[in-house]
């Protein structure tokens, strides 16, 4: 009976012990976390995206609460939220111009050869692992679909020629389509930047319309026609410095024969230049022709 009694005391000290140990660690451990940042997490859209820079929304929220960066880097929120979350925090909210993906490329199974047929798993990753994918154009879009598929805001469709469409009023620019093509097509750019060549061929004239209709061909008309410093030709591709942005307008696209540099309407239209050649084929190019 002693045995027993001994025992049970010696626990019973030993559990007192460690929830004393517990207690005084709790104390001299403890973190003080503001309430404020389960309040802001709740008001931002919870998509963990990464659009505004940071792993997810509750490190965004933590930033915000502790003043390090503004509201309006959430692109997903609705401006009206963000303006809520800024209320709250007692902050002004900035004007931050929206930034949208776009894609450099147009060559469509109408417009772009083949040189061979790709057949297995239908991702644009395995594809260009297998000789590039198939493609003529060594640069061109595979047309699997990979960036539509990661996208979580339906914010590109592929259209009927194996062409991502980027929907600018969806895009949130959370960087997704980038980091999944392969062939490094797309760029997040603010929307003010209208002037665009859809195009990354680096071959030169003939050469590049043989694997691609709408290739750019490097025929500088663009840079002619432009203000000087907005165009120039970088290893036979035109290249806009969009720190002249302000200098750019629909000039730049009137005589470009392939319709590779385009101007994007405010609503996403794309504009092609009156000396485009009209796409009017609708089916598969096919096979590349013998040079």
């Amino acid at each position: 009976m002693a045995t027993i009694l001994t025992a049970v005391g010696f626990m019973a000290t030993l559990g007192l012990l460690l929830a004393l140990m517990l207690v005084i660690a709790n104390k001299r451990l403890y973190v003080f976390e503001d309430p404020r940042i389960d309040q802001v997490e709740d008001l931002l859209p919870k998509a963990n995206c990464g659009a505004c820079g940071e792993a997810g929304c509750r490190p965004f929220a933590e930033k915000l609460v502790k003043g390090e960066i503004d509201p309006a880097r959430c692109t997903v929120n609705a401006k009206s939220m963000n303006q809520i979350i800024a209320d709250f925090l007692g902050v002004e909210l900035s004007a931050r111009e929206r930034w949208v993906a776009r894609l450099a490329c147009d060559g469509g199974g109408n417009v772009a050869y083949l040189r061979a047929n790709y057949s297995g798993l239908p991702s644009c990753r395995a594809a260009a692992l297998v000789s590039g994918g198939g493609r003529g154009c060594t640069w061109g879009c595979l047309g699997f679909g990979d960036c539509e598929t990661v996208c979580d805001f339906d914010a590109i469709y592929m259209n009927r020629q194996g062409i991502p469409v980027v929907i600018e009023d969806k895009c949130t620019a959370c960087g997704e389509c980038v980091t999944v093509c392969p062939k490094d097509l797309f760029e997040l750019h603010p929307v003010s930047h209208r002037l665009w060549v859809a195009c990354k061929n680096l071959e030169f004239g003939d050469q590049a319309e043989h694997h691609c209709e709408v290739a750019c061909t490097a025929c500088g008309r663009c840079v002619q026609d432009s203000p000087e410093g907005l165009i120039q030709l970088q290893d036979n591709l035109a290249v806009i410095d969009y720190s002249n942005n302000a200098l750019a307008s629909k000039v730049a696209i009137e005589r470009c024969p392939t319709g590779a540099i385009v101007w994007l309407e405010a609503d996403g239209a794309v504009v092609k230049g009156r000396d485009a050649r009209k796409v009017l084929r609708k089916g598969t190019k096919g096979a590349l022709p013998a040079v």
